[in-house]
């Protein structure tokens, strides 16, 4: 049976919709960097999208092909993920064409970055396509309040409100950085669901 990020880490994917504290271990990700409104049709948000499945599908087929990986094990490719900011930290729902953003999906723990340049440089000749903007990308993201929004993505201020106050009655505060930023997890395909029964994961780092 192929290995599931759901399954395996309901912790981190699969929360409660009451916030909650989590300390998330690091993780590594192909991962993509751009920056405008993600609702454009046109948008560097949906060409990114393009070249992290790219990249991930080709790792899952690898064992098909000349390349070995070592430790090797079938897998389900994960959600989609993504790390956003504005220019002023956290970002601003109602100044879209602000967003900056770094959409992601997670790396199976055996892919190492020799790997990764092996499935970049393969899925850009099998599919004649640039992936140069793909990167490999380690993130470390350590204690978080969490909570599962259902709902449409311009509703997700409430959730987070709810999130902010769990933290100040565990006396922490919202630590949005330039190394931690306001993280999510898309579990529904809004192409195929209805806005109202969306769900995701919403997580922001917190300190002391």
């Amino acid at each position: 049976m192929a290995f599931d990020f759901k399954k395996e880490y309901k912790e981190y994917y699969l929360p409660p919709v009451t916030p909650s504290i989590v300390d998330v271990p690091p993780a590594n990700f192909v991962a993509v960097r751009g920056k405008g409104n993600p609702n454009e049709e046109d948008s560097e948000y949906k060409a990114s999208i393009e070249l992290l499945y790219g990249i991930a599908f080709t790792i899952k087929m690898s064992k098909m092909g000349d390349h070995r990986i070592d430790g090797y094990f079938d897998f389900v490719v994960p959600p989609l993920e993504g790390l956003w900011w504005s220019e002023t930290g956290d970002v601003d729902y109602d100044r879209k064409d602000d967003f900056h953003f770094i959409s992601m999906l997670r790396l199976p723990d055996f892919v190492t970055k020799e790997d990764f340049d092996w499935a970049v440089e393969t899925a850009a000749r099998k599919k004649k396509k640039d992936f140069s903007k793909a990167e490999f990308f380690h993130y470390e993201e350590g204690r978080c309040v969490q909570c599962m929004h259902i709902g449409p993505y311009d509703m997700e201020p409430v959730t987070i409100g709810k999130m902010k106050a769990l933290a100040a009655q565990e006396g922490l505060s919202i630590a949005i950085d330039d190394k931690r930023m306001h993280h999510e997890i898309y579990l529904s395909d809004p192409r195929k669901t209805s806005a109202d029964k969306l769900k995701t994961v919403i997580r922001y780092p917190v300190r002391l």
